[in-house]
């Protein structure tokens, strides 16, 4: 008997997505509620799990397809066994086109990751294959077997197939006892002899599509003006050194420095209540509470987890909070509740070494923050040359609703807090 599986909710006001990734093939074996695809939105992917246990019948939808809610996608055969593997057909002897020779070069791959011996569960990644991935094993020429998956269960991504060829590349030759030839003795390889040029042309994903087009749409539409400051980071620090240790010993997390920069930003918004609002067609719309969206990157690009009633919460609550979201951006399971809302943005760009950026907000956010790296530099203090550990802040906003008084006074509260945490102890 034969079971339809069908494209679930994905969320309110989400109608569609985009098939990102087959995870089974026709003639799989599928467990009850393993998933089996992987559905892209513009905000998030889900997995569709499988409602019975059986094998993949029949596949109605490709990768890139777009496919409203409702509409079946698969069939599983209930209580059947996946058939035996059939051996692989002898090559035909004409010619064949550059789409067939990719498809025989990734069977190939899959017949010799079966052949190789298995260490254990975890280094067996053939089966988390997709085609990009395939594609890009081919082009790197690298052993997928070696690569530690970083997606969803250990899957492997593109991202860790180009990490692993960079790594090969960067490896160095063993030394042997003849001298090494002169560099233009040694032969090139293939591709630089053939001088072959290569270009390769990646449809957008879903996600990547709503990123451009809300960024050009905050662009075009608000009159977005930024702010700078620069934040001494030396009483944080000392700090987070005094209680790190009784911090992770009776919370379970690390004591880091989004908390904050969170809580002071709550000071500010609690300060200056329209860099918390937002224009609704002729009305300004405030709140009284603070939900703050979380700047996380993960693997099909960023996305903006939501930190609720931040104001309220603690300071191990909030990190818990970026911790989890974190952990679930990496492996591709946040759900579009958890992106849905948001008053105020905090993006971390220090995390990958920014010295200084003018971030752009998230719509309909009047205003995001912008932290960056923290570096030594010399500054005065009474009077004296002093190194201290310096951060650059910013504070992009929607002139239209944050005049410009408003937006250097909420920063600068925020630095004042940073500066001196006792602040956001007694609320000053």
């Amino acid at each position: 008997m034969a079971t339809e599986i069908k494209v679930p909710a994905l969320g309110e006001s989400v109608t569609e997505g985009t098939i990102a990734e087959w995870l089974k093939q026709p003639g799989d074996a599928v467990a009850a509620d393993e998933p089996i695809v992987s559905v892209e939105t513009d905000k998030v992917a889900v997995e569709v799990p499988s409602p019975v246990a059986g094998v993949i019948g029949e596949l109605r939808a490709k990768v890139g397809d777009t496919i409203e809610v409702g509409t079946v996608i698969a069939t599983v055969e209930e209580g059947a066994s996946a058939p035996a593997p059939a051996p692989a057909p002898a090559p035909a002897p004409e010619a064949k086109s550059d789409h067939s020779e990719e498809s025989e070069q990734a069977a190939d791959i899959d017949r010799e990751l079966d052949a190789l011996p298995k260490g254990n569960e975890a280094e067996d990644h053939s089966v988390s294959m997709s085609p990009a991935v395939r594609r890009a094993v081919l082009e790197a020429g690298v052993d997928p077997t070696q690569i530690k998956g970083t997606g969803k269960d250990g899957r492997l991504t593109k991202e860790d197939v180009l990490a692993a060829a960079a790594a090969k590349k960067a490896a160095p030759t063993p030394s042997t006892s003849a001298p090494a030839p002169a560099p233009s003795s040694s032969p090139a390889p293939a591709r630089a002899a053939s001088g072959e040029r290569r270009e390769e042309r990646v449809k957008m994903t879903r996600l990547r599509q709503t990123i451009a087009r809300r960024l050009k749409g905050a662009q075009e539409e608000a009159a977005l003006l930024t702010t700078f400051n620069d934040v001494d980071m030396t009483a944080v620090i000392e700090a987070r050194e005094a209680y790190k240790e009784l911090f992770a010993k009776k919370h379970g997390i690390k004591l880091g420095f989004m908390s904050f920069f969170a809580k002071a930003s709550c000071l500010a918004l609690k300060d200056v209540p329209s860099v918390n609002a937002y224009i609704d067609g002729d009305e300004i719309v405030y709140h009284d509470y603070v939900d703050i969206s979380v700047a996380v990157s993960a693997p099909n690009g960023l996305v903006v987890p939501v930190v609720r009633d931040a104001d309220a919460k603690s300071f191990a609550q909030i990190e818990l909070d970026i911790a989890d979201f974190g952990s679930r951006a990496k492996d591709g399971t946040l759900t579009m509740d958890d992106m849905k809302g948001g008053t105020f943005t905090i993006s971390n760009g220090g995390v990958f070494g920014s010295l200084m950026s003018t971030p752009i907000i998230n719509p309909p956010q009047s205003a995001v923050l912008g932290l960056h790296r923290i570096e030594d530099r010399p500054v005065a203090r009474n009077g004296e040359v002093v190194i201290r550990p310096m951060m650059y802040v910013a504070l992009s906003y929607d002139h239209r609703i944050i005049d410009g008084r408003e937006a250097v006074t909420a920063l600068k509260i925020i630095k004042e807090a940073i500066e001196d945490p006792m602040r956001m102890l007694i609320d000053l």
